[in-house]
């Protein structure tokens, strides 16, 4: 039996009499709940409801909820799918009939379409919109394969717990014992986090249920899967992502809907993953921008995984070397508990990281050290390291925007009056804000008091043929945009990366040199900072125990200083306070607004009619981006974000109803503003 209902034979059956009923005349209404309940694959906001239709007997079998059919809507045959069966409608009018059901595949679950409401509701999007994120297109050919799920689920091959030592058993104990904990799990660097994923997913399976597994990209789930294969064995889970291509795609999600394994596996277009009996949601490196969804209504990976383990009841796990604000805000509100090791056994696994320049002996030895690209004592850690293994050289990817920094101590510029980045769009006159569009004519910077600002420069290049130059006879590797090292061997060499892109080490790097740590801190983005120490822990926790970490830039930067001092946790309810204060989220709303300035502008005066002014709404802008394009943002307090999303749905639908002009593009706490 199948585990959404159907076995092999009823869905044979029902296939055959899918394809009789197109060719018979229209049959009579079934007396057996005649009613279904479509969500019709429309994405106007004001059409973001269900509609009714009457089910002609030969469809009834088949038109189940979860299945795909098509319907008649406002002249057109739409798809859509079924979401219940009715006795009767509390529609007033004539009710059509189905038109047909595409396929009896039962594919949209009832939980999974509570959570697609959800999700819309949560991001100020349709239904339609997210279910086309959920469920993949249909493939015939894949549904008529044999389902090769008679048999259950194994159970996992082994239980062990040992990459989970190091931290406190409560969490493992209480999903053993079907309880649904929520932690935010601080790895101890150089930790072998997919073998401690795969194994809080055998605990889980050995409890009887299912687990969902979150990675960023295809590298760490081709580590993820390794690991999982070790653990679970090659038919205890499955791997779903977007890069298997559409086939490969809808065959895996078939499998998962079917309950071929208890585990399934992916990035993030496995978030809405059809697991049986959900018993634990883990994502791995949550502040990674590559979980943020592209497409409307945009929502985050994270953000999905939680409200499935708050509407599930299901255990949550968010993991990672560094920690997001996001991840400190739950935490903080008391939705989740805090997984970290004991002080000391952090202490024994981490580098030993240091920031060229910060003791009176380096700059004695090298009086440039704090201005110099690579200064001489990160030559000399560069030399020592290759003598015992390969040394990362991590340095700023092509394509960062430049940014307005102080010309004296290269601070980012922020707009004194809401934080945002400055920008000047011309060649001179003042600078202004690139969220509220002030202007920035008394700038002043906070650190140094110079008023002189510059534009950041661009990442350096061809830093790999100069080390090439600095250490003759050494090899040189690049790992960076299409060419990208999933691991290098432990024999010395230099790895020169861009952010993300840094190869596994077999043993740990020896050392590394993360340069043009001021560069990264001067992206156009008020989530710079926390971006940057993300992925100076990342590439940090890949270096051995004890062996050097070298920062290039400013000591006293408070960024840097987190690294030095190995405190993710630390730094994170740090950005929460600054987020507080600057009333950024995760502590307040935001909405950004982007379309035609006049469009922008009337979504804006509708949302001052809806929201009471007890909630706090405060507009930044409308910017001008182009001639064409403007971008307002909208926040409330974090109490009145309800409010917020709730009057942007109800604004868009009566721009909608009115066929206002003109299209605003409306992205609820986007991944990144500046």
């Amino acid at each position: 039996m199948t585990s959404n209902g159907d076995s092999p034979q009823q869905l044979t059956l029902l296939r055959d009499t899918v394809r009789k009923s197109r060719t018979k005349e229209p049959a009579e209404i079934t007396t057996t709940l005649p009613v279904a309940r479509i969500a019709v694959d429309v994405s106007l906001p004001h059409l973001d409801r269900p509609f009714d239709y009457l089910v002609p007997d030969d469809l009834a079998a088949a038109a189940q909820p979860g299945a795909r059919v098509k319907v008649r809507f406002a002249g057109k045959d739409l798809d859509g799918f079924v979401l219940e069966r009715l006795a009767e409608s509390d529609h007033d009018g004539k009710l059509v009939r189905l038109r047909k059901v595409v396929s009896p595949e039962r594919v949209l679950t009832p939980e999974i379409a509570d959570l697609c409401r959800a999700v819309a509701d949560r991001y100020a999007g349709v239904l339609a919109d997210v279910t086309r994120l959920a469920v993949p297109p249909r493939h015939a050919k894949v549904e008529n394969e044999p389902l090769r799920c008679d048999q259950p689920a194994r159970p996992p091959a082994s239980t062990s717990r040992t990459e989970w030592s190091p931290y406190p058993p409560g969490f493992l104990d209480a999903i053993a014992r079907g309880e649904a904990p929520r932690a935010v799990w601080t790895a101890v660097p150089g930790a072998d986090w997919p073998l401690a994923f795969a194994q809080a997913a055998a605990v889980c399976a050995a409890s009887g249920r299912g687990a969902l597994l979150l990675v960023p990209d295809a590298r760490d789930l081709e580590r993820l899967a390794a690991a999982c294969t070790a653990v679970l064995g090659e038919s205890g889970f499955v791997t779903l992502s977007a890069d298997l291509g559409p086939t490969a795609r809808y065959r895996a999600f078939l499998a998962a809907l079917h309950g071929r394994a208890r585990v399934v596996i992916g990035t993030r277009a496995a978030a809405f993953a059809p697991v049986a009996d959900l018993g634990l949601v883990a994502m791995w490196d949550d502040g990674d921008e590559s979980y943020a969804e592209p497409r409307a209504p945009y929502p985050h990976a994270r953000e999905v995984l939680l409200l499935r383990a708050f509407r599930q009841q299901c255990a949550a796990l968010l993991g990672g070397f560094a920690r997001s604000a996001e991840a400190a805000a739950l935490i903080e509100s008391g939705f989740a508990h805090e997984l970290i090791a004991d002080r000391k056994v952090i202490r024994a696994a981490a580098p030993s990281v240091h920031i060229a320049g910060e003791s009176d002996i380096d700059l004695a030895r090298d009086p440039s050290a704090r201005a110099a690209r690579l200064p001489h004592r990160a030559f000399e850690i560069a030399r020592e390291g290759l003598r015992s293994g390969p040394v990362l050289v991590q340095v700023p990817r092509a394509g960062y925007l430049p940014s307005l920094v102080c010309q004296t101590c290269r601070a980012p510029s922020r707009c004194s009056t809401c934080g945002g980045t400055l920008r000047r769009t011309g060649g001179s006159g003042p600078a202004s804000c690139s969220v509220c569009g002030r202007p920035a004519a008394d700038h002043r910077c906070p650190e140094c008091g110079d008023t002189r600002m510059r534009a950041a420069i661009i990442g350096a290049r061809r830093t790999a043929e100069e080390l090439g130059r600095a250490f003759p006879g050494v090899v040189v590797r690049t790992s960076g945009g299409d060419n990208v090292l999933d691991s290098v061997s432990e024999a010395p060499a230099l790895i020169v990366t861009t952010p993300g892109a840094e190869p596994v080490a077999e043993g740990g790097y020896a050392a590394a040199l993360l340069l043009d740590t001021w560069l990264m801190l001067s992206r156009p983005d008020l989530r710079a900072a926390e971006e940057a120490v993300r992925r100076w822990f990342n590439a940090a926790a890949l270096v051995r125990a004890g062996a050097p970490v070298i920062l290039v830039g400013d000591p006293s930067a408070l960024p840097l200083q987190a690294i030095v001092r190995w405190s993710p946790e630390g730094y994170a309810l740090r950005e929460i306070e600054e987020r507080r204060t600057a009333r950024l989220a995760p502590a307040a709303k935001l909405a950004e607004l982007t379309g035609p300035p006049e469009s922008v502008n009337d979504l804006i005066a509708r949302l001052r009619d809806l929201i009471p002014p007890s909630a706090g709404l405060e507009v930044l802008g409308p910017v001008d981006i182009d001639d064409e394009t403007a971008r307002a943002v909208v926040r409330t307090p974090r109490t009145h974000g309800a409010t917020l999303v709730r009057s942007l749905k109800e604004a868009q639908s009566a721009r909608a109803t009115k066929k206002s002009p003109g299209t605003v593009r409306v992205q609820v706490d986007p991944p990144t503003f500046g």
